[in-house]
């Protein structure tokens, strides 16, 4: 860089032309002369930055960092290049009756060697200016993952709590009523909270295990609500190994029981399906509430929220005067 510069500067100046008529040890002379000086230039800039960064932060004060950062490379040089000319006036390498040529190359190389300080003192600036960007870019990215994952956490935990409390008042009166039959509601009631407490922290399930747990589920409701809930389930089975958020069924199921009359004479009727798009499809009829159940967070959004998290795809929900139906993508392995 040395060379270059000074040569881009006066390539017409007489050391060039004598450059290689000299003898060869005085042109390895000069070489080594050269780069060790310029390696004490390159060095000073390279410290004289890395103290600064434990002193004075770019960030900080910037203005203050730039104009000390930058006069105590310019002194460090001078120092440096006072010290070449000893150093060379000792091995007559320089003279002191300087001529004006003498002089010029003299000028040139401390404006050389300057360029050169401020211009490693430059891209360790960029370096550290670029490492602290990258840094703080994949905290952020990092948190912000954390924080997502912490959500997604949040959201797979919740479960309606009248879920329990109603299947287990449910339990307890089939006890009284057909030991039999509260045996078989107790299993299944097993199974159901089984799979809530193997899956609630897994991010995907199949469609498979989620329609396995759903089967023992619409037993419990059948046995709850009975007549007044008709289920119809239509999947073909190379749907099955797609995924979805687990207990997504169990949530839209209870949410069209929640906002719905559960009545003998007109049943709410939901009927789950996959369609062309690999979505699956619950639909129910619309048998509105008297009055609209409390909202308890749980639900739809919990859905949408996971799906928000989990990938780029979105749930689609459709409501008309009398049927309710919700889309939710279904995932690949591959491309979860």
């Amino acid at each position: 860089m040395l060379y270059l510069i000074s040569y881009l500067i006066d390539p017409f100046a007489d050391y060039w032309k004598m450059f290689f008529h000299r003898p060869w040890f005085v042109i390895i002379l000069d070489l080594v002369f050269s780069v060790f000086f310029c390696a004490l230039i390159s060095e000073s800039s390279i410290f004289i930055n890395a103290r600064f960064n434990d002193v004075i932060s770019w960030m900080d004060r910037p203005m203050i960092r730039l104009v000390l950062q930058t006069l105590s490379t310019l002194l460090c040089t001078l120092v440096i290049i006072s010290v070449e000319f000893l150093v060379g006036h000792f091995f007559e390498a320089i003279h002191w009756d300087l001529g004006q040529k003498e002089i010029t190359g003299i000028s040139q190389w401390i404006i050389v060697s300057t360029i050169i300080a401020l211009m490693i003192s430059g891209v360790n600036t960029a370096n550290f200016l670029i490492s602290n960007w990258k840094n703080t870019f994949t905290e952020a990215a990092e948190f912000k993952q954390a924080a997502a994952e912490a959500e997604l956490h949040a959201l797979k935990l919740q479960v309606d709590p009248h879920f329990v409390f109603n299947n287990l008042s449910v339990l307890s009166e089939l006890i009284l009523k057909d030991q039999e039959l509260g045996y078989e509601y107790a299993e299944n009631f097993s199974k159901v909270y089984r799979y809530l407490l193997l899956n609630a922290r897994k991010d995907v399930i199949s469609l498979q295990d989620e329609l396995k747990f759903v089967d023992s589920y619409i037993f419990l409701i059948e046995k709850r609500v009975g007549a007044s809930v008709v289920f119809k389930i239509t999947i073909d089975k190379h749907y099955l190994l797609l995924q979805l958020p687990p207990m997504t069924m169990q949530i839209l199921i209870e949410n069209a029981l929640k906002h719905n009359k559960t009545l003998k004479n007109t049943p709410l009727n939901i009927e789950i399906t996959v369609d062309e798009h690999n979505s699956l499809v619950v639909a129910n009829n619309l048998i509105p509430l008297d009055r609209k159940p409390l909202a308890s967070g749980i639900g739809l959004m919990n859905i949408i929220n996971r799906y928000r998290l989990l990938c780029d795809q979105e749930v689609k929900i459709e409501e008309s005067e009398s049927h309710f139906r919700i889309r939710i993508p279904l995932l690949k392995a591959a491309n979860y």
